[in-house]
């Protein structure tokens, strides 16, 4: 078989490219507050929030495990005092950059549009009359919780299609920029008008259609390192495959991007796209440190599931909603990776009122040998888990320590 003419990233140089531009290829230090935490939400891009707290919600631990002095109040005081962040949708809720808000506006109209018709047919029209009262309410009285506005409406425990109108209404000015969230109290979002929440120099700030799709194509894939068009459009959610698959071809044709292949771990070869100056720099890649760092389930590195598969073998699911007699693994299992290879997986629970960190099983992944090194490497990130959780003691199963699957 002849040589391939595009120019080729092997396995282990895209696995450190890909980990560089997601912060997981240098060592983990800094203050985790102030503008070192903004530098670290900027070049992963985004940050999704989530609500269960396994060991700490998922936002928190992503932070943590690139910044280990990282504290839970400093993101809040990055969002809500500094405005640095906003929250809204790209693949699903999460903090983003607010000097990104700008671009945003393409994703309001398009929610607009495409919400609309589809939440009618869950909530039927009701939640449209709320619109003028909710938005006077907090014009005249001030920020609201889903809980302190339609207080004679019925509620119910079910999903999102059974909100109470006025909720169905906040969450849907919301989506579509009249509202912000200005900040939480737990988990529970806090709504304002956008114009008390985001700063003048964002809030006033608009491009066209044009400028954004160029902008969101390009941050993609610079935070990805290499990327298919598909993939481009999946980062931020924010434009359409068609639309990225459009701008990859005209960049491509200027000469902004070139085709490449990168080696999968299992030996073939994938074309996707790269900027030039990508390619003239993986040669100067940082080795990534060698120690053993836990990762949540929505960490960015493994936010596209199929990409950790292709680059490490690393097949994962979350089985939150399997029965539990069916789960492969565990309710919330947790990928570790040492240096450029995700190794194994780990079942382990915060119990935060008997103030321990309690592991119930440890699998490490196919052909990933015990050694005296590597268990003292996971101990001792074991160690860092507990102290983040706010838990003195490690406990753990008779049989924690499992054969790979």
């Amino acid at each position: 078989m002849s040589a391939s003419p595009l120019p080729r990233l092997p396995n282990r140089i895209a696995r450190q490219l890909f980990l560089e531009r997601h912060g997981l290829a240098s060592a983990p230090k800094g203050t985790g507050k102030g503008d070192d935490l903004a530098a670290v939400i900027d070049q992963i891009g985004f940050v999704q929030l989530d609500s269960i707290n396994t060991v700490a919600r998922a936002h928190h631990m992503i932070l943590a495990t690139r910044r280990p002095a990282y504290k839970e109040k400093n993101l809040k005081l990055l969002a809500e005092r500094d405005r640095h962040l906003f929250e809204h949708w790209t693949h699903d809720a999460s903090v983003i950059p607010t000097e990104f808000f700008r671009h945003w506006r393409l994703r309001f109209s398009r929610d607009k549009e495409n919400l609309i018709n589809r939440w009618r047919n869950w909530h039927q029209n009701e939640f449209e009359r709320k619109f003028d009262e909710i938005l006077n309410r907090i014009s005249d009285h001030g920020p609201v919780t889903s809980a302190s506005v339609g207080e004679d409406e019925q509620r119910s425990n079910g999903g999102w299609w059974e909100w109470h109108p006025s909720k169905a209404a906040l969450e849907f000015l919301w989506r579509t920029g009249e509202l912000s969230v200005t900040g939480r109290n737990g988990f529970q979002k806090v709504y304002d008008l956008t114009e008390r929440v985001i700063p003048a120099q964002h809030l006033n700030a608009a491009h066209d259609f044009e400028e954004t799709t160029d902008w969101a194509a390009r941050s993609a894939l610079d935070r990805l390192g290499f990327a298919t068009s598909g993939e481009i459009a999946a980062f931020w959610d924010l434009i359409t495959p068609q639309e990225a698959k459009d701008w990859c071809t005209a960049a491509k044709a200027a000469g902004t991007i070139t085709e490449i292949e990168v080696e999968c771990v299992d030996g073939s070869w994938r074309k996707v796209f790269a900027y030039p100056e990508t390619l003239d720099t993986v040669s100067e890649l940082p080795e990534p440190p060698s120690r053993v760092r836990i990762l949540s389930p929505f960490d960015p590195a493994l936010r596209d599931r199929k990409r950790a598969e292709r680059l490490f073998g690393f097949y994962y699911r979350i089985e939150i909603f399997v029965p539990e007699p069916k789960r492969q693994y565990g309710y919330y299992v947790f990928p570790v990776l040492e240096g450029d290879r995700l190794i194994g997986r780990i079942d382990m629970k915060a119990l935060r009122s008997e103030n321990r960190l309690h592991v119930r099983a440890y699998w490490p992944e196919q052909g990933i040998r015990a050694s005296k090194g590597r268990e003292a490497k996971l101990q001792a990130e074991l160690e860092r888990t507990a102290r983040f959780a706010g838990v003195s003691d490690i406990t753990y199963e008779p049989d924690w320590q499992r054969t790979a699957l």
